[in-house]
């Protein structure tokens, strides 16, 4: 009951805090933030490439988030806009709660509450000060070319005319972060030529395709459409479609023999979540080879069931899908149309 109570008064909190910071966050930032989905991120990013002079990307990534944030600097932070005691003593006590373990608790210095409701808010608060109000001056009073951000959480991707631009923000904003406690990581963070002119800008060097970079589920590469213009193309990553099949067909077999119908409900469910949020338009290949795989493997479970289970043709099989399993379709529109109408002009 306690538990529940304290999640209770956390949501509050949280609510509180949104309408707080609501008009002082970026229009950059995406995560956490009411009306504000991975798709207006992704859709915001797509538009900024495309129609911005963008010719290297910056894919910045912060080792272990979370548990790196600093409690003093984010109560500092909420000091700016909150001046209610009482709210700041709840905040406090939530930072540093700790972990019990074997009837010891262990307080906790940095980092905030996994699981906690709050956490998401102030994770955005913490980075608003520390990241997104510099590089939003950064970006006015130092870059010569264009440049282009978006962050959804503490995942930032950062677009640029000139590469002296790129190196410049990218020492910088690793000194920022240093100062907060945080650290960019120094694997997952990489600066790389992507944009309009960078294929044939890598084919006079001798050079090979454009590489490519992961933001919110999707691969980002270099394509063009059939008329030969510039295009992003966005496929989900290789290795979340891998792993996202294979633990679809285990569960398939733990569900071997249970109700044929209910496995449909359920397989009708996660396949209808896969395309709600992966069919967007230049991926329907790998949004179409889920819905086989998975509705291949289904079948392979139904004929093991018994010596019976061979019966299921896959022209009986096929009745059985179309009654229970949604259609492969597009689930979303071109960033261009969907970002014209959230930002009308």
């Amino acid at each position: 009951m306690t538990a529940l109570e304290d999640k209770i008064v956390q949501q509050t909190a949280a609510t509180i805090l949104n309408q707080i910071y609501e008009i002082d966050f970026m229009g950059f930032s995406y995560g956490f933030r009411e009306k504000r989905s991975q798709h207006n991120a992704l859709d915001a990013l797509y538009i900024g490439i495309s129609r911005c002079k963008i010719n290297y990307i910056l894919d910045a990534d912060i080792s272990g988030f979370f548990d790196q944030i600093n409690h003093e600097w984010l109560l500092k932070f909420v000091e700016h806009r909150v001046a209610d005691r009482r709210m700041l003593r709840l905040i406090r006590k939530w930072l540093k709660v700790g972990v019990v373990e074997e009837g010891k608790r262990s307080p906790q210095e940095i980092g905030t509450p996994q699981g906690s409701v709050i956490s998401p808010v102030l994770a955005n608060v913490y980075l608003h000060y520390a990241q997104d109000l510099w590089a939003h001056q950064w970006r006015n009073r130092h870059a010569v070319g264009d440049v282009v951000i978006v962050r959804y959480a503490d995942d930032t991707v950062v677009g640029f005319q000139y590469k002296s631009d790129a190196e410049m923000f990218l020492k910088k904003l690793t000194e920022r972060m240093g100062k907060f406690g945080l650290e960019l990581h120094p694997v997952k963070t990489r600066l790389i030529e992507f944009g309009r002119f960078a294929e044939s800008n890598r084919r006079k060097r001798g050079e090979g395709k454009p590489e490519t970079f992961d933001f919110l589920g999707f691969t980002h590469s270099c394509s063009k459409t059939r008329n030969g213009r510039f295009t992003i193309r966005r496929k989900t990553i290789k290795k979340r479609f891998v792993k996202k099949c294979k633990e679809m067909k285990q569960e398939l077999k733990e569900r071997m023999h249970d109700d044929v119908k209910e496995t449909g409900k359920w397989l009708n469910s996660v396949i209808r979540g896969f395309q709600n949020y992966y069919a967007v338009p230049g991926n329907m290949d790998l949004v179409k080879s889920f819905y086989d795989q998975t509705t291949r493997a289904w079948l392979h479970t139904l004929r093991r069931r018994s010596h019976k289970g061979q019966n299921y043709s896959w022209k009986r099989f096929e009745k059985l899908i179309r009654w229970l399993i949604p259609r492969v379709r597009i689930a979303h529109p071109y960033p261009n149309q969907r970002f014209q109408r959230s930002y009308p002009r």
